[in-house]
């Protein structure tokens, strides 16, 4: 099993001290995440899409780049790209040059995303979001593996034999497709033989583990060995600590900050006590194996060979939100690669001077 560590960036008072950081002051913290995880041996870091309060992922590849330069092995991740708010040229323009300056590094996911700024912001409704989603991948793809494209949709200007700079270093790069309760984007996913990431965060298992079974029928009716399908799954939240008592002791302001954010944005709440949501979600809080025993129930379900741990770190301190990665990384992560087979990310792309053949990226 590969393991990566996810950030939306959202901003807000720390559930402990109720000191809410500056922008910069929260574009630190997560840049330095970023070089704890690689320090630590984590797979790769994601950072996610948004457009909205509370969160500040607004511009991924950039943060993304910083990272780039902070690191030298660790994958990069988007989580999600959201592809039907942005002009696929741009957005292969911004990842391309990402993926020369990261020597290889990128991984894409993609979606449609969500919120309710989507409206207000890019004039994305959710009659046309799907209908962007996919219109706006086929050209993506395209211009990331063709040199001149001529193209026709509905939602940009038509391209005639247009050109896009820089060319990618990875060719091609591999394309995840985030889903979260809709078919769209399972299907997609399937049709282009794309690996699919399960988000796996609001609900209990069960709606995701029914789209990841979707995807599993649609991959093969498409065509696909059944045997390559690739699927990777989030976590609704993560704390490890020796014992589960410390575990949940050092959660619970972070638990009851997520309560209050719901209900002040009117989100409804599925997990109304921390204990429901430790049992119930797909959150891995607890003791090392409590969190290896959840992952493999998990894993029966999904049969994920990646997953990431949403580990912000709020309401911690700095020295137990490192201890915590620690102690993931020393008792819970050798046993779960051991139980769970997994393929490789690809790996970084070493740099000798000008790159005349992209390597490729294994499935």
């Amino acid at each position: 099993m590969k393991f990566l560590v996810l950030t939306l960036i959202s901003n807000g008072p720390d559930p402990v001290t109720g000191r809410t950081p500056t922008p910069h002051e929260r574009f630190r913290r997560v840049v330095d995440h970023a070089v704890l995880a690689e320090e630590l041996g984590f797979d790769g870091f994601a950072v996610g899409e948004r457009h909205e309060r509370p969160f500040f992922s607004s511009a991924p590849p950039v943060v993304l780049s910083h990272i780039a330069a902070r690191t030298e092995r660790i994958r990069l991740f988007t989580g999600v790209t959201t592809l039907s708010l942005l002009d696929p040229v741009r957005a292969f323009e911004d990842y391309s040059t990402l993926d020369n300056l990261s020597d290889g590094r990128l991984e894409l996911i993609i979606g449609k995303g969500n919120g309710a700024a989507q409206k207000e912001l890019f004039h994305v409704t959710t009659e046309d979001q799907w209908d962007r989603n996919r219109e706006g991948y086929e050209l993506f793809r395209r211009l990331w593996r063709e040199d001149r494209v001529t193209w026709e949709g509905s939602y940009r200007p038509s391209l005639h034999e247009a050109e896009t700079w820089p060319r990618p270093l990875q060719q091609p790069i591999r394309v995840w497709h985030g889903s979260a309760t809709s078919r769209e984007s399972v299907e997609l996913a399937a049709q282009f033989g794309d690996p699919l990431f399960s988000a796996n965060v609001t609900n209990p298992i069960e709606p995701y583990a029914e789209l990841v079974r979707y995807y599993r029928e649609r991959w093969a009716e498409h065509g696909h060995d059944p045997a390559d399908a690739l699927v990777g799954a989030g976590s609704a939240d993560f704390h490890v600590a020796r014992t589960s008592q410390e575990a949940y002791a050092a959660f619970a302001p972070q638990f009851d900050s997520r309560l209050r954010l719901q209900e002040r944005f009117g989100i409804p709440v599925v997990f109304p006590t921390l204990e429901d949501f430790v049992a119930r979600s797909s959150a891995l809080v607890g003791s090392p194996q409590q969190v290896i025993e959840k992952v493999l129930r998990y894993h029966e379900g999904l049969g994920h060979e990646v997953v990431h741990l949403h580990a912000d770190g709020d309401g911690l301190t700095p020295e137990q939100h490192r201890a915590s990665l620690e102690l993931f990384q020393e008792e819970v992560a050798p046993a779960l690669r051991a139980a769970i087979p997994s393929r490789p990310l690809a790996a970084p792309i070493p740099f000798h001077g000008p790159v005349s053949t992209p390597a490729a990226v294994p499935v």
